[in-house]
């Protein structure tokens, strides 16, 4: 693409957040999306500490756990930050290269997420279909080198893109429509006509998240015939409640994407820019914050030790309290 008239080079972006917001309510929003992410931090490193402390939980099962709780720290590290100054400093401005890697990341962790979650569902179905061979197959080693190859294959598709951005031309237009810098938000500022962008962008999207869910689906219903022909009772109600919990994370993920990547290619899908921004904060900050409770605290082996660390505390407690007691007389 020549450069025209109409070229201007931009060398920062601006973060709008909400459009139609008022305001009188930047502070309360910052403050929610502060909140938000202290909650998110603090749930996932509970996970992190558990599995650095006690070996018990040092399993294949636990290391997906543990990758996702680092993804699940990650991404709103990158997002919100900015996002929260935003809104109690009015501080959205981001350097090109800034935007650039914000974007990078944004779309990493996502893919990222997707990658997590098929090993997850992988881990179970060979768990559930192949108790015998599982040991053997998914050993820790194993697993650890299957959580190293997701995060560096996550890499690959937004690196791409990467590399092909810097060399748009744009328009002199610098505000990002959005609550972070991703590929949609930055190519609408480019010049020129940008279907085809904005096409190349959405075929990319889909075939990074809903690969690895084909591939999840095909396991889950594997998995659902084995048990039905294998258990029976409560076994079975524990194991479709276990299915359920994880299908609604699975849903929340991919469900909302789709609709929020194909509004701009389906004329019946029209979606506001304070909806479409919404609905990228819900299936992009809500399963990092319920994952912990989730695969974490719904864990026997996890809420035994969450237990006899209050136990110990509390034991502590009352000792320090007699000590004390004692010194003063």
């Amino acid at each position: 693409m020549l450069a025209d008239d109409n070229y201007t080079q931009v060398s920062a972006f601006v973060i709008v957040g909400f459009p139609s917001l008022q305001p009188e309510y930047f502070d309360i929003v910052g403050w929610f999306f502060f909140f938000l992410y202290v909650t998110i931090v603090l749930g996932n490193l509970l996970l992190v500490v558990v599995f650095a402390l006690e070996h018990s939980v040092q399993k294949p099962m636990y290391i997906i756990m543990l990758s996702l709780a680092l993804s699940d720290i990650g991404f709103p590290t990158v997002a919100l930050p900015k996002l929260i100054a935003r809104y109690w400093w009015n501080d959205g401005r981001l350097s090109f290269q800034t935007c650039l890697f914000q974007r990078h990341m944004i779309h990493y962790f996502g893919s990222l997420n997707s990658l997590i979650l098929l090993t997850m569902a992988l881990d179970r179905y060979f768990a559930i279909c192949f108790p015998l061979r599982y040991p053997t197959v998914m050993t820790n080693q194993t697993m650890t080198g299957l959580t190293v190859l997701t995060w560096v294959v996550a890499h690959i598709f937004p690196s791409v893109s990467s590399y092909h951005i810097p060399t748009m031309l744009f328009c002199g237009l610098n505000k990002i429509m959005n609550v972070f810098c991703d590929t949609r938000s930055v190519v609408a500022l480019v010049c020129g006509d940008i279907s085809r962008k904005h096409m190349q962008s959405f075929a990319t999207a889909l075939f990074i998240l809903y690969a690895p869910l084909s591939l999840i689906v095909i396991s889950y219903i594997a998995l659902i015939v084995t048990v039905l022909h294998v258990d029976s009772g409560k076994g079975l109600v524990k194991t479709f409640s276990t299915f359920a919990t994880q299908g609604c994370i699975i849903s929340i993920y991919y469900i909302p994407r789709f609709f929020v990547y194909a509004a701009p290619f389906f004329p019946s899908l029209t979606m506001t820019p304070d909806k479409r921004i919404a609905a990228t904060l819900f299936y992009s900050l809500f399963p990092p914050l319920i994952n912990p409770f989730i695969y974490c605290l719904r864990t026997k082996e996890i809420k035994q030790i969450l237990r006899r660390w209050i136990q110990k505390r509390k034991s502590i407690f009352p000792k320090s309290m007699t000590l004390v007691k004692i010194e003063e007389k």
